[in-house]
């Protein structure tokens, strides 16, 4: 299968075109300020590259920092209704109140209480009012608010209160784009609630930013279907994912570990994917990203849904470097390291830079580096050593060395030796780590529900086939789907034996 992987960064944008596992072309352009520039100048390169001729793409995989930067950005975000389905109880803490005013604001939610919701045992609460419901949606309707996240009380063992409510807000706003929070988190309702309304406020930029993506495929003429990369390393197509924006938030450096696993043939290692802003650390187990199984910040919010287990550290390409004190960071050039590092005729001192006047990487003109204290060179240089050594070892499980995988535009900066690692693998096309990573992606499908009121094997049966089914509403092949991971707790204060279970599975793209 003929495919072309596109990884945006925050500096870089990264293309491959694959054909079956032989990279036949690959480019890494600066990323523009309007995105779809460098998308489209990336895949012009490997459309257009000798290699190509004559080739059919069969699809497309585009990971994107759109989402996330939104959020971090506080701008695209769309002004959101919360329905809270959980008075009496729940008032205490209201919807968002531990969001960040700046992003509370940008937001600009009407909040709504009801009554209804269930207890730990799935007994109800109190009954659900649907007079309460259809009054909050007609002043949601009126207020011309149409994205909409519903969230109740242990709404993940109990779905009732939360499909219902949104039959009768759909009845009354019928172009209602809403959100339930058991489809994305887990037990927790603040934490849960927060992804739901995160992803209720991206809607309308997903479905912009998947027609933008369309429209540059088209202009470029590949009419393939297309697919949106997913915080776990698998792929969704991009009408599915354009619904739910939050599970592309980590994308970027799900990619490059997948990457990884693909360049080096290791399922089981650490990896650092270095861009030109930031580091990122995680753990390979299965060839597939650790996952996360705590609270994750997202732009200060606290959430708990499907998320990598990284490490992000100030550490890039284009971070910049205090000639004065040597403090190295958290400021970056970014896309601009093109124009404003000094290798390249710029002013700003970058870790780029650094690495050129040490004779580590040839890019730009050496030259203009000679001149820098080979003492703050030195210095520089141990210090990104001691960064890279302490981050890694907080993000091994493991007192084991184990291998640590370099990859990314930057992974020269990652030293030969690390303390706790039994190597540090390079390999070639580790600059484009990130495309080739979602280029080579699956398909998932996952549940993480309680299941109660049935046996344990009836509960995975039916955990499985909601997997299954979710993977094949994503744009994968029903015959090539196997489970990658299964796991149930049972849940001893909860009656009729039930049991947390979560069910991921995996399969090829449909052709």
């Amino acid at each position: 299968m003929k495919r072309i992987g596109i990884d945006v960064g925050g500096t870089n944008t990264d293309a491959v075109l694959v054909d079956g596992e032989r990279i036949l072309a690959s480019i890494k352009v600066p990323t523009t300020q309007d995105v779809l520039s460098g998308v489209k100048a990336a895949l012009s390169h490997v459309i257009n590259a000798p290699a190509a001729a004559g080739i059919a793409v069969d699809a497309v995989m585009i990971g994107t920092t759109h989402f996330t930067n939104a959020v971090v950005e506080r701008a695209r975000l769309e002004r959101v209704a919360a329905i809270r389905v959980a008075l009496p109880t729940g008032r205490s803490l209201p919807p968002m109140c531990d969001w960040p005013r700046d992003l509370y604001d940008a937001v600009d939610p009407m909040i709504v209480m009801v009554h209804g919701g269930h207890e730990y045992d799935g007994s109800p609460l109190v009954p659900m009012n649907p007079d309460e419901i259809r009054d909050a949606a007609m002043r949601i309707r009126d207020a011309g608010i149409t994205s909409i996240a519903i969230s109740a009380t242990f709404s993940p063992l109990t779905t009732e209160c939360e499909v219902r409510a949104a039959e009768i807000v759909r009845s009354v706003i019928p172009d209602a784009k809403i959100t339930l929070s058991h489809t994305l988190g887990r037990i927790g309702l603040l934490e849960r609630e927060n992804v739901a309304i995160l992803n209720a406020a991206l809607q309308s930029l997903g479905k912009t930013t998947v027609q933008a993506f369309a429209d540059a495929l088209s202009e470029i003429g590949v009419t393939a279907p297309f697919y949106l990369t997913q915080n776990d390393g698998t792929v969704a197509l991009a009408d599915v994912a354009a619904a739910n924006p939050v599970h592309s938030f980590a994308s970027g450096p799900t990619n490059s570990m997948r990457g990884a696993a693909f360049l080096t043939g290791l399922e089981n290692a650490m990896v650092v994917d270095v861009g030109g802003t930031t580091s990122d650390i995680g753990c390979l187990i299965g060839g597939f990203p650790r996952e996360a199984n705590n609270i994750v910040h997202i732009g200060g919010v606290r959430t708990l849904f499907r998320m990598p287990d990284l490490l992000p550290i100030a550490l890039g390409g284009g971070t910049i470097i205090n000639p004065e004190t040597g403090a190295i960071g958290p400021r970056s050039v970014g896309y601009r390291i093109l124009t404003e590092a000094k290798v390249f005729g710029g002013s700003t001192l970058t870790t780029s830079d650094i690495a050129v006047a040490a004779g580590i990487v040839e890019m730009g003109d050496r030259d203009r580096v000679k001149g820098l204290d080979a003492g703050l060179v030195r210095a520089t240089l141990a210090r990104i050593s001691e960064m890279v050594a302490d981050n890694f070892d907080r993000m091994k499980t493991s007192a084991e060395d184990v291998p640590l995988i370099a990859v990314g535009g930057g992974a020269f900066l990652i030293p030969d030796k690390v303390p706790g690692a039994s190597e540090v693998v390079r390999v070639e096309n580790a600059g484009v780590a990130n495309a080739l990573g979602a280029a080579m992606a699956q398909v998932s499908g996952e549940v993480d529900q309680v299941f109660s009121g049935m046996s344990r094997d009836a509960a995975l049966a039916a955990a499985e086939g909601a997997a299954q089914d979710a993977a094949i509403a994503s744009g994968a092949l029903r015959g090539s789907l196997k489970t990658l991971e299964v796991e149930d707790i049972p849940i001893a204060y909860l009656p009729g034996g039930a049991r947390r279970v979560r069910v991921r599975v995996i399969g090829d793209i449909a052709s």
